[in-house]
């Protein structure tokens, strides 16, 4: 009974809890599609407005690219009508122009033709009056022959002659004074030659240096060096190519040369193989070559140090080596290192004052007695060997011709070089600077 009463029961509760889920699923969903519609609709709304102001910014864009290309436009336009304008203007004035040479043409070609004209009237005046003297001629000519007694023809091999004789002595005295003056100018060149000559190979002056001292302990020292049966002296003498001289000077060797390199490193050697007392021909060979090899790393120094004193950069190294080698080198007496110097400070100074480059002219100044320094089995006048040894160094073309023109072996092609000449007169001539020759002497 019960069972019967409870299933009824639950199937009234079953569809009233299916009835009350239909109607709140109905009202639920009801809601959902009402809340998606208004969200559509915002969105919608939202899609709308973005796309407007997006197209008025695209129309806004195109507003201000249409106005910029317009710009652009009107202004090529105008630089266009304006280059037409100038162009017509242009044509205009070269119209004018054409006009005026046209006219101008005109009027020189009747300038011509009336000079033309003048100039065969003038001509039919000339060859009237050119007519009128031969005839004048032909009857003078006969008076002469009248009163003379002589041809024309014999006249004119009388005056021939009497001007042939007056050109002969003419020319011979005009000969004689070329010989006199080429003979003059022979003797002066060759006493330049034979000074450069000189100079070139350090040649006996007796008022020059040529002779070093060693100083030595004692006498002994002597025989040492001379070595037995003379073999040490030989072999100093044979490495170095100086001559040694032991005589009764006490406690003093002399080494004679007129290389004044070649004798310092006699000098340094000689010092040295006396300080280690080790003195036979190996000994010496070994002792002259360390000493040439330091010697030479002293000049390349010396070099440096002149260019680095005067301010001038980027020379060849081995124009450096000829300057430092000007250390050894003399002109009458005067040191030729010492003397470029003091020739490229007054070049220097010299051409800052004319508004010329100073350095260039320093340059020039320093290397102008650079030939001085080449061996002298390379033949030829020093400033000439100058010129070719900086023109293979690639030195600058007007340092080349100061060093090749300052004896005016070639011709000066700038104001420097003129320069170079004056300065290498005035260090010479400085009282002091130099010691005269013998010559000198004997002819006062």
């Amino acid at each position: 009974m019960d069972l019967i009463i409870l299933i009824p029961m639950i199937a009234v509760l079953l569809a009233l809890f299916f009835y009350l889920g239909w109607w709140f699923n109905s009202k639920v969903g009801k809601k959902s599609i009402a809340s998606a519609e208004a969200r559509a609709e915002q969105i919608i709304q939202d899609a709308q407005k973005e796309a407007n102001n997006l197209k008025r910014e695209k129309l806004l864009e195109v507003k201000d690219e249409w106005y910029k290309k317009k710009v652009e436009f009107d202004n090529e336009v105008n630089q266009k009508k304006q280059k037409l304008a100038n162009l017509e203007k242009q044509l205009i004035a070269r119209e004018e122009n054409s006009e005026k040479r046209y006219d101008l043409i005109i009027q020189k070609e009747r300038e011509v033709r009336k000079l033309e004209k003048e100039l065969a009237e003038l001509k039919t005046s000339l060859d009237q009056r050119v007519e009128e003297i031969k005839r004048l001629e032909a009857e003078q000519n006969e008076k002469l022959e009248k009163i003379s007694g002589l041809t024309s023809e014999e006249a004119k091999k009388i005056l021939i002659n009497n001007m042939i004789d007056e050109a002969k002595t003419d020319a011979a005295q005009i000969v004689k004074e070329i010989y006199d003056k080429a003979k003059a100018d022979a003797k002066k060149e060759a006493q330049k030659i034979i000074v450069q000559a000189i100079q070139r190979t350090a040649a006996d002056h007796s008022i020059e240096s040529t002779v070093s001292v060693v100083q030595i302990q004692n006498d002994e020292m002597k025989g040492r060096i001379i070595g037995k049966e003379g073999r040490n002296i030989r072999a100093f003498e044979a490495v170095t190519g100086v001559d040694v001289i032991v005589d009764d000077t006490p406690e003093a060797v002399i080494l004679s040369s007129f290389d004044q390199f070649r004798r310092e490193i006699a000098r340094v050697s000689l010092e040295r193989l006396i300080a280690d007392g080790r003195i036979h021909p190996a000994r010496i060979e070994e002792v002259v070559q360390k000493t040439t090899q330091e010697l030479e790393e002293e000049i390349l120094r010396e070099g440096e140090n002149t260019l680095l004193q005067l301010g001038l950069h980027n020379m060849h190294p081995e124009l450096v080596k000829h300057i430092g080698k000007m250390k050894y080198r003399s002109s009458y007496g005067q040191n030729l290192l010492q003397h470029s110097i003091e020739v490229a400070y007054l070049t220097g100074i010299m051409a800052a004052e004319l508004g010329l480059d100073p350095v260039l002219a320093k340059r020039a100044g320093l290397l102008h007695d650079v030939g001085k320094t080449v061996d002298k089995s390379i033949e030829g006048p020093h400033a000439l060997i100058g010129y070719d040894l900086t023109k293979k160094y690639k030195e600058h073309p007007i340092v080349v011709n100061a060093v090749g023109s300052h004896h005016e072996d070639i011709e000066m092609e700038h104001p420097i070089a003129a320069l170079v000449q004056s300065a290498d007169a005035i260090s010479g001539a400085r009282p002091g600077a130099r010691r005269e020759p013998l010559e000198s002497y004997v002819k006062r």
